[in-house]
Parts: structure tokens; sequence; C-alpha cells
């Protein structure tokens, strides 16, 4: 393969040889071949900048400074993902086992290396340009337009969970004092303030939309109304947003709780006390809030692995 020509003899061959056994014996796919051979070249370049021209040569000590070399970056390369770094060390793990099994070493040294843990599951979080992307997919004119958009702005702007969206009623929001009051978890109630944007959508909503549902139904005190005038389910919620989403052109899975990690990682990313976001959010305890801040303390490592001049030696 072109991209190994420049590596010694011996490497080269049996690099070569184990993607040929992937892609003739094994029948893998195009696109996973692509990424183990740029995997293996990394691999590759690490043992020969440690002056190592042989598989036979290489140690787990090798294959462990490949994975450090992967997680912390350096020579120029920049640091991989837990996932990438798994990734490429199987690619690496899975090399040092075809040349074991083929005869080409006596012993399988990578066996001896794990791959890292996987990570504690953090909440997902759109970045912000794609959030005001999303709300903007909701510009319309139209009834269920004007409804959609007020519940997807009052979503974010507020934290709540998709349940206490639906379940506000006009009682419940005070355009006055910028606030909502929501009905959470164990019937504990918290009143939290809501954005400007949300609350121009909200007023655009109960006066030019809700009185035309409302004029379908039995009298509902919701806000947040369907077409035959009830109350809006909570499945019809997340329809919305899906749909809304498709419009926008974000691929990424967005849901209503997808919207709440967004709400509490960006205050905190724009400063508020973890105790404050606690409170917003409606969680009993602060120790629930805080994985949040593992959101924003790996991405306060990440600017910092690539922007700090001493962040590698």
């Amino acid at each position: 393969m072109r991209d190994f020509e420049d590596l010694p003899e011996r490497l080269r061959v049996v690099v070569t040889g184990y993607l040929d056994h992937l892609a003739v014996e094994r029948g893998t796919a195009r696109s996973t071949l692509d990424s183990y051979a740029r995997d293996l070249r990394r691999y590759a370049d690490c043992l020969r900048e440690a002056g190592i021209s042989d598989l036979k040569e290489a140690s787990a000590d090798e294959v462990a400074s490949f994975l450090a070399d992967l997680r912390e970056g350096g020579r120029g390369r920049p640091p991989l993902a837990r996932s990438s770094a798994a990734r490429a060390l199987v690619a690496a793990r899975g090399l040092h086992r075809f040349a074991y099994l083929e005869g080409l070493v006596e012993v399988d040294v990578a066996r001896e290396v794990s791959p890292p843990s996987p990570p504690q599951q953090l909440p997902k979080a759109l970045p912000v340009s794609e959030v005001l992307q999303l709300l903007d997919g909701c510009g319309g004119h139209g009834v269920r337009d004007l409804r959609d958009r007020a519940l997807l702005e009052l979503l974010y702007s507020s934290g709540a969970r998709i349940s206490e969206a639906v379940g506000l009623d006009l009682d419940d929001v005070h355009t006055e004092e910028r606030t909502v009051l929501l009905d959470g978890k164990g019937g504990r109630q918290r009143l939290v303030p809501a954005g400007q944007p949300a609350l121009e959508a909200l007023d655009a909503y109960l006066v030019r939309a809700r009185p035309v549902l409302a004029a379908r139904g039995r009298g509902s005190p919701a806000v947040f109304l369907n077409s035959r005038g009830a109350r809006l389910s909570r499945q019809s919620a997340w329809n919305a947003l899906k749909a809304a989403a498709q419009r926008a052109g974000i691929t990424t899975d967005v849901s209503p709780h997808v919207l709440r990690h967004s709400f509490a990682t960006h205050l905190l990313e724009g400063g508020a006390d973890v105790r404050v976001v606690q409170e917003l959010l409606g969680h009993a305890s602060v120790t629930t809030t805080q994985v949040y801040t593992l959101v924003t303390v790996n991405t306060l490592r990440e600017v910092y692995a690539t922007a700090h001049p001493r962040a590698h030696g």
C-alpha cells in the first residue's frame, strides 16, 4: 500500500499483510479499512520513532506508549478522544495478534495493554449555534408554527422537562415578572425566569394562535393546546421538536431532554454557579447537577490542550 512505502520493510510487510487479511479474509468494509490504515500508520510511526523497524522488537511498553500518545497528543499530533483512542488501540492489538497467529512474532505483547475504560455517560448538549438554528426553524406564522416556536423557546429558556412544559396552565405564566411556575417531580413547584425571546414567542402564540386552538375545545386552561383545543401531549411536543430539527438540518439526535441539557451546560459555561443551575433544573440534590460540570471541565481541558504553549511536553 502506497501509504506505507516509507516504512522499514519488515514493518511494512506485516502492516500491509494484516490489512490484506482484513479485506480478503474478514471482508472488512472499505471505510473500516481506511480507519485501520490511518490508525496503523500512526502506530507504525510511533514504533519507527522509537527506533523499531520490526514488530518482533516491540514490547508492551511501546503499545502502552502508543496509547499515551493517542490520549495526550505530541509530536505534532493532536490528542484523540477516548473512543477514537480505543479504536486505534484495537487496530494495534489486532496487528500484534495477527503477527502472532501467523508465526511472525513469538509473543502477543499487545494483549497486556487494555483500551481506555468507557467514559462516564455525560449529558449531550447542542452548541449554542445549533440551538439558535433549531429555534429559527420554527419561524412560520401559522397557528402550529407559533405554538411550536413558543414551546421550544420555553424549553430552552427555562430548562423545563417536557412534562413540565405541556403541564403549564395560563395562570403559571407571569409575563410581567418574566417567570413561569413549573410543577416538577414529587409535586415540587419552582419559579424559573424566562428569557425575552421566549416571552415574546409566548406572547405571539397566546395572542394570535391559542385563541384559534381554544375555540375548537372545551375551555382547557393549558398553555399549549393541540389541534382539538385540548392540552398538548408529551408525544406531540416531542414530534414538534423533531420536525423543527429536521427543518433546521440538524443531524444529531435532538430531544426535549437534549434542550434541557443544553440549557444547563450553556449556563455553566457562561459562569453560572452549579447551585443556581440546580434550582433552575429542579434537582433535589446538587450532586445530580454536578454531572454537567464534567462537560464544562472537559471543554476547558480541550481548549487548554490546544491553546496553551506548555500544555504538552
